[in-house]
């Protein structure tokens, strides 16, 4: 299959190079196929075998195959690093002796072809670099839209029946406290999330279905992450983010900068480096936060450290919530749910810029700082308690968890 692939990929080159020939046209370089570059200059027909490697500026080590007037039969192969002028000068005069070409003509051809691979190398390295989520810019309306909807009376009643219809059942009080605190992660101080609760229960969905409302640049989803991811995404690549860790288990290897970006709001570390004439020099690396933490896991005590950190919230596994959820599948099943007017309603904080203008909002503020007052329990409380919040926060949706730890 391979060899047949590269087959009918030689056979098109063929044409190519014939009608070049015929129409006299410029020099190409053609990367249909980036592991065979086809460089066609005139008469000579050069392939590049393997490609080129887009890592070190300072080298372009190739592998030529060389044909002067479509003869294949006659081919000239040599590898070489191309910014080696000593290879360039033997690449260059056994391949005119062999192909029977004047020198000078081939030393201009594979000058112009090391300019075309590095063109080539830079046009890929930019294709390849990620992209920055693109801060959506609201318009004069959709702002006044949103500031209107701000500035209403009943804002968290209102925000509170919005979470619910956007398709999330039962969890009414756990949606909102994690929407006020995801709206906390541009405040000097935010709050911070954990979602606790035996497996199967909807700590993820939840907190999947919430974190939808967050416009997609202002959050980052992880699923796993090495021991020093964190400490690379550049200085200002975390500030005010809200971090979205689906189990805590697949964040083992960075707990202690998570803590610290939780509590201290930045992360340093100091790597040792060589520079270009090969000397070791030391160099620091910092991030700055604040970050809004939000995760999920089954195993409180083991998370330990990072959970009094955080706002604890247990899912609703009580027979009721069981009941409410095996009604809206059913509907589902039937066909009666409105899923656009779902999606309409989780989009629409994002889309109408509500969500992206609500931490500048006093009012908001104030609500967060009110549920980080009222829901910072302290670690001896929630284990002494007979239920799971005790009195804070009243919620008849929450079945009592006498003894939970």
């Amino acid at each position: 299959m391979r060899f047949c692939k590269h087959h009918s990929y030689y056979c098109k080159i063929k044409k190519l190079y014939k009608i070049s020939l015929m129409m006299n046209v410029v020099p190409k370089l053609i990367v249909d196929n980036p592991e065979l570059l086809l460089y066609i200059d005139g008469k000579l027909h050069i392939t590049v075998l393997g490609g080129i490697k887009l890592t070190g500026f300072d080298r372009l080590k190739v592998t030529l195959k060389t044909v002067c007037g479509g003869n294949t039969n006659k081919a000239f192969r040599h590898n070489l690093d191309l910014y080696n002028s000593v290879q360039a000068e033997h690449l260059i005069e056994k391949s005119a002796e062999a192909l029977d070409v004047a020198a000078a003509e081939l030393g201009k051809v594979i000058s112009r072809l090391t300019t075309a691979l590095e063109d080539y190398r830079s046009e890929r390295l930019e294709a390849i670099k990620p992209k920055q989520a693109e801060k959506k810019q609201l318009t004069e309306a959709e702002r006044k839209l949103a500031l209107q909807y701000l500035k209403a009376t009943g804002l968290l009643g209102r925000t509170r029946q919005a979470i619910s219809a956007s398709g999330i059942v039962g969890e009414e009080v756990n949606s909102l406290i994690a929407y006020l605190i995801y709206t906390s992660r541009k405040r000097n101080t935010p709050l911070h999330l954990m979602c606790l609760g035996p497996s199967g229960t909807g700590k993820t969905w939840l907190q999947e279905r919430v974190s939808e409302l967050i416009p997609e640049e202002d959050k980052l989803e992880i699923t796993m992450l090495s021991m020093n991811a964190f400490y690379y995404f550049g200085k200002d690549g975390l500030k005010n983010k809200l971090l979205l860790i689906e189990d805590m288990d697949g964040a083992d290897n960075v707990l202690y900068p998570l803590r610290e970006l939780q509590s201290k709001r930045r992360i340093s570390k100091t790597v040792t480096l060589k520079d270009s004439k090969g000397n070791l020099k030391t160099v620091t690396l910092n991030v700055e936060g604040p970050v809004c933490v939000s995760g999920c896991t089954t195993r409180e005590q083991l998370y330990e450290d990072n959970a009094n950190r955080c706002i604890l919230l247990y899912t609703d596994d009580s027979p009721e919530q069981d009941k409410k959820i095996m009604d809206y599948q059913r509907k589902q099943s039937a066909g009666l749910l409105d899923h656009q007017a779902e999606y309409w309603l989780s989009a629409w904080p994002n889309d109408q810029g509500a969500s992206r203008i609500a931490t500048k909002m006093h009012r908001i503020s104030s609500v967060c700082l009110s549920a980080s007052i009222r829901l910072r329990i302290s670690k001896t409380a929630f284990y002494t308690s007979t239920s799971r919040f005790g009195n804070s926060i009243p919620n008849t949706n929450m079945p009592s968890r006498s003894g939970k730890v």
